[in-house]
């Protein structure tokens, strides 16, 4: 019989878990949803992100360091998602399978280049004195990093939401989403919006890579850790939904955490992927629903 303090933190870790899903997989959502794009090289943007982490604890060490680091890793992550996007997405937009290949093509030289930069050993980004801690509540442990994360993320989310629903910029996303022929014809700039939220996508992985560097080291790789997870999240909620996207990544989070109660690591990836299958398999629109003219196409 499970012990119920076990189960209670294995809650605690599935929420936090569920976090960084839905910080990998919110660039995912907003590419896909607006220019029907699989990005291959979104982990690098992780990766990015947990380097640009570490560098500026070098130039602000402190407490305040990595506070400073987030906008950075930010601002780095969203410059790079640009240049991809404006030297190789936009003109393979029409062609889906070359931009895929093509940005798997980009993800291994980042790969290789980090390499060739840093090693690949990987390197440490340290959590300041006061994300050293923690509080326990009513026998759940929890770390003070893992609360830090969950609540960058649901600063985010909010952030997003206020973005997209109550901003001109979010106006022009939602229209170009629902009819992108109808959107240009308007007067809106479609290109641009493209721009914008591929550039938006890339800062949030970007973000989360300097959340995820408090975990454990940040390596050549480790984007490839959670682009599967993020894949698995975008499809299961509902192909380009953000609403869909958070609860499917809580539901993953829950689940993996849960399972690792009876199973390993490995065994509870393989049946976090036969869940989202028969779960598909089942519901094939995802979580929520889209309505859109492009997925009728």
């Amino acid at each position: 019989m499970t012990d119920l303090p076990l189960v209670l933190n294995q809650l605690f870790n599935g929420v936090s878990v569920a976090s960084l899903y839905l910080l990998a997989a919110l660039g995912l959502a907003l590419s896909f949803g607006l220019m029907r794009v699989v990005n291959m090289a979104h982990g690098e943007m992780l990766m990015l992100g947990g380097y640009l982490a570490w560098l500026t604890l070098i130039v602000v060490p402190g407490p305040a360091g990595i506070l400073v680091a987030i906008p950075v890793a930010f601002a780095g992550a969203a410059v790079a998602g640009g240049v991809i996007q404006t030297a190789l997405i936009s003109r393979l937009a029409a062609r889906p399978l070359d931009t895929l290949l093509a940005t798997w093509g980009v993800s291994l030289i980042l790969q290789q280049a980090a390499r060739d930069l840093f090693g690949a050993i990987g390197v440490e980004v340290r959590a300041p004195d006061w994300l050293s801690g923690g509080i326990t509540v009513a026998g759940i442990a929890m770390p003070s990093a893992r609360l830090f994360i969950i609540g960058v993320t649901v600063a985010v989310l909010a952030a997003l939401a206020l973005l997209l629903a109550r901003t001109r910029i979010g106006l022009f996303v939602r229209a170009v989403n629902q009819d992108r022929m109808m959107a240009g014809a308007t007067g809106i700039d479609v290109r641009r919006v493209d721009l914008a939220v591929f550039c938006l996508g890339s800062g949030i992985a970007g973000l989360a890579g300097v959340v995820l560097a408090l975990l454990g080291p940040v390596t050549p790789t480790v984007g490839q850790s959670y682009i599967v997870p993020a894949f698995l999240v975008v499809v299961m909620g509902g192909l380009g939904s953000l609403v869909g996207t958070t609860v499917s990544a809580v539901i993953l989070g829950l689940f993996s955490a849960l399972v690792q109660i009876f199973v390993d690591v490995s065994a509870a990836q393989m049946l976090l992927l036969l869940f989202v299958i028969l779960f598909i398999q089942i519901r094939p629109q995802g979580v929520v629903a889209v309505k859109s003219r492009a997925l009728d196409v």
